[in-house]
């Protein structure tokens, strides 16, 4: 857990800094890829995946380590074959597992959050998953197991295979001549990402295109096919804590509907989408056809309230920082509720940015747990020895942040802003 903080406090500001050289990019070739309450939306999805991962919340049903202890075969000696083939092992598993997330109804709920955007960027890259509890899919790494591959080598390869994804999530790279026939490219990710039904369910590979061209789910981006982003059921919300599990909420609302008992066990199971005909036709929900007539998901946002939503993910990431480097003094149960703390406040300001009410509900739970942790704590998590009156600069910023969740949910709509503003909001 201390090894991944530690990557991660020199790889979070790197993702920063790329999706700041990309934004820039866009502006001086007078494209628009980025909306202030999408970046926002996805960073803060990025900060619930690394809360998460730092406290390994996730079901292990069969650890890797005691798989090699067990199976391993043979004993590789040369670091270069160690290395190269646990790259692409991790490379092979993550094609079958992504792919397997996208046909499975149920495990559709473990990736939904990556492919929420309407837009397609650098920042959609950090929408990754809290919502997959356990590893289901131990089983793909069996062949490096067997071949003798060591647990540390795994731990190793693993984030820099995740980290070398991030790239090309962006629409200002075109296509890459030869490249393209090999590594995944921008233009390999802008289909697996499109709704298009020339583009659907393609190009589920990690780095490696090749393994879509041998088991056939590969798609060429089209000249005359401009991908169009998001999901074909809309999720309508910046909240990513929601976008987690919606679709699991749909899947058992319908079982608990619909009639038949084979239609209640075998939901879960069918490709993802499926749904009993009896429960289709009382309960229909919106699925978009007509990819081009799409309307972006853009509630009314001033500017005051975009610079507060910036405001809010600034200070959450800090605190998350402030986590990250003094986890190895965290206790356990001391940083479950440091991190349930920032999850609430997550949750709060994305749903102050869909203009929901609840809004308002969670900014109050964020003051009192505030409140009930410093006194509890005697402070704010020994932050005061880095820098003095931090408690009280806490204290205060949430007091702030309720405040002002009842002035734009309550004050500013009554003013007719909801009304008035329907722009998309562009940073």
């Amino acid at each position: 857990m201390e090894a991944y903080a530690a990557a991660l406090t020199y790889a979070i500001p790197g993702f920063v800094l790329l999706i700041v050289i990309e934004a820039m990019a866009a502006h001086f070739m007078g494209k628009k890829i980025n909306r202030a309450m999408d970046v926002i939306s996805s960073l803060s999805s990025g900060v619930t995946n690394t809360i998460k991962s730092i406290l390994g919340l996730t079901l292990i049903i069969l650890s890797y380590d005691w798989m090699v202890s067990h199976w391993a075969v043979f004993e590789i000696q040369s670091p270069f074959w160690l290395y190269l083939l646990a790259f692409i092992g991790i490379d092979f598993a993550s094609y079958w597992s992504h792919r397997w997330n996208h046909e499975i109804n149920i495990f559709w709920n473990r990736h939904i959050v990556h492919h929420s955007s309407e837009d397609f960027n650098l920042a959609c890259a950090l929408r990754q998953t809290i919502s997959e509890v356990a590893a289901i899919y131990f089983f793909l790494y069996i062949p490096l197991a067997i071949i003798g591959i060591p647990a540390e080598v795994v731990a190793l390869i693993a984030p820099i295979h995740l980290f070398a994804q991030f790239w090309y999530h962006t629409v200002l790279i075109g296509k890459m001549g030869f490249l393209e026939k090999i590594l995944v490219t921008p233009s390999h990710h802008r289909v697996h990402h499109a709704i298009n039904s020339e583009y659907l369910d393609k190009n589920y590979a990690a780095i490696f295109i090749l393994w879509d061209k041998w088991f056939g789910t590969f798609q060429e981006e089209l000249d005359d096919v401009p991908p169009v982003y998001g999901t074909k059921k809309p999720v309508n919300s910046w909240n990513p804590i929601l976008i987690n599990f919606m679709h699991a909420w749909g899947i058992l609302k319908d079982a608990w509907r619909t009639r038949k008992w084979w239609d209640k066990i075998r939901l879960w199971f069918m490709p993802t989408g499926w749904r009993p005909e009896d429960v289709k036709a009382k309960y229909p929900v919106e699925v978009i056809e007509d990819v081009f007539s799409r309307r972006q998901y853009h509630p009314p946002a001033s500017t005051a309230l975009k610079a507060w939503s910036w405001t809010q993910l600034i200070v959450t990431n800090l605190l998350l920082y402030y986590s990250l480097v003094r986890i190895a003094d965290f206790a356990f149960q001391d940083l479950l509720l440091y991190s349930a703390f920032l999850m609430v406040s997550i949750f709060a300001y994305t749903s102050l940015m869909d203009r929901h009410p609840v809004a308002v509900i969670a900014e109050g739970l964020k003051l009192l747990s505030c409140l009930g942790l410093v006194y509890y704590f005697d402070g704010w998590f020994g932050m005061d020895s880095f820098f003095s009156g931090a408690t009280y600069t806490v204290i205060g910023y949430t007091v702030l942040s309720f405040i002002l969740s009842l002035y734009f949910t309550y004050a500013e709509a009554e003013s007719g802003f909801r009304d008035k503003n329907t722009a998309p909001n562009e940073i």
